[in-house]
């Protein structure tokens, strides 16, 4: 069975955006950029809430932009092939190898999981990922640390009361300043 993943950048004090609704805190350096690439080539789908596709539309056409460096032409060429699930209430319409989810993200989840396919099932948006940890549906969080203090916003973790137990897969400092943390459910 294919694993459902939530991976966000994520501020020290577990936001994933500020207060402001801003993220420009979250530009990934050289080495955490091409960890991301690393990490997208393990995804089979991704399931995005309006808000992250339409933050992830610039890559539809990013092959465009003649200013790109070699990292991010090929983070283009992996993002824009990859199949694509967006969950939205206002969205008509979406681009790309993309469709808009035709059910709730429970059913949705429980389809994907019993479809043959390869790759992890990635989830994008605290939203979203907040619906699926209350159905109990993730198996792993991954979350890259920043070291700012954003003093709220949208939290990378969902906020339910609900106990959920936590094994340490993987940690990883990066040379610049950021922490990779690996977590998958004890289930």
């Amino acid at each position: 069975m294919r694993s459902v993943t939530y991976s966000m950048n994520v501020s020290l004090d577990g936001y994933i955006v500020g207060p402001d609704g801003g993220f420009n805190w979250t530009v990934p350096d050289e080495e955490v950029f091409r960890f991301w690439i690393d990490e997208i080539r393990e995804v089979g789908v991704h399931l995005l809430g309006r808000r992250l596709y339409e933050t992830m539309l610039y890559w539809e056409t990013a092959d465009q932009d003649h200013s790109l460096d070699d990292a991010e032409l090929e983070w283009a060429a992996l993002w824009n092939p990859l199949p694509k699930v967006v969950f939205s209430t206002t969205l008509s319409t979406v681009r790309g190898n993309a469709r808009l989810a035709s059910g709730g993200l429970v059913e949705e989840l429980e389809r994907l999981r019993a479809e043959p396919g390869e790759g992890d099932i990635a989830i994008g948006g605290a939203t979203l990922a907040a619906e699926a940890a209350a159905s109990g549906l993730i198996d792993e969080y991954r979350a890259i640390v920043y070291p700012v203090l954003v003093g709220g916003g949208i939290p990378f973790f969902p906020q339910h009361e609900r106990r959920v137990d936590l094994e340490l897969v993987e940690t990883r400092t990066f040379n610049s300043k950021f922490v990779y943390l690996r977590h998958r459910v004890a289930r």
